[in-house]
């Protein structure tokens, strides 16, 4: 199921850059379920292909609590056609502030940041997502340039998709 157009608070902004370099995306949207619903769906990376389009594997490395936040190693596979690489990435959960940050650590990327916030609010969880990054090659940062704004709309709407078969 897609939500409603109404639940969207904001509508995803794409920023540009310079030629050689990707737009970020950030969208806020408003969901019908709880901040630690989507907290929860969020961090369970191990699960993401089961869901999310483009990824082939999951593997979690590591895991660390430090107290008010948790370290998280993870190992993703995106398949895309003829494309497919291993990037790695530290995910750190902060389940006290309903916040989850990652960055890049070694892989096909430049760069890569990523941010979730969940926020419960009077009709559901509003849900903010933001994410930067750079292919280290510049035919796949060509090609990614070109779908990048649908590639990101198909990622936010996964997990909405897996929202609703978990919790409705």
């Amino acid at each position: 199921m897609i939500f409603p157009a109404q639940n969207t608070t904001s509508p995803a902004t794409v920023t540009s850059k310079t030629k050689e370099q990707m737009p970020t995306h950030s969208e806020t949207r408003t969901l019908p379920y709880s901040a630690q619903q989507m907290y929860d769906l969020v961090a369970d990376v191990g699960n993401y292909p089961e869901f999310l389009p483009w990824t082939a594997a999951a593997r979690i490395r590591s895991r660390e609590d430090c107290g008010d936040h948790e370290v998280m190693l993870a190992d993703l596979v995106i398949s895309f056609k003829v494309f497919r690489e291993r990037f790695g990435s530290r995910v750190v959960l902060w389940p006290q502030d309903m916040k989850i940050d990652t960055e890049y650590l070694d892989g096909p990327f430049r760069y890569m940041q990523s941010n979730w916030a969940f926020r419960d609010v009077e009709d559901g969880v509003e849900v903010t997502f933001f994410v930067d990054f750079e292919f280290k090659n510049r035919i796949l940062q060509g090609a990614a340039g070109m779908f990048f704004y649908e590639a990101m709309q198909r990622i936010v709407r996964a997990f909405e998709r897996r929202a609703d078969a978990l919790y409705t």
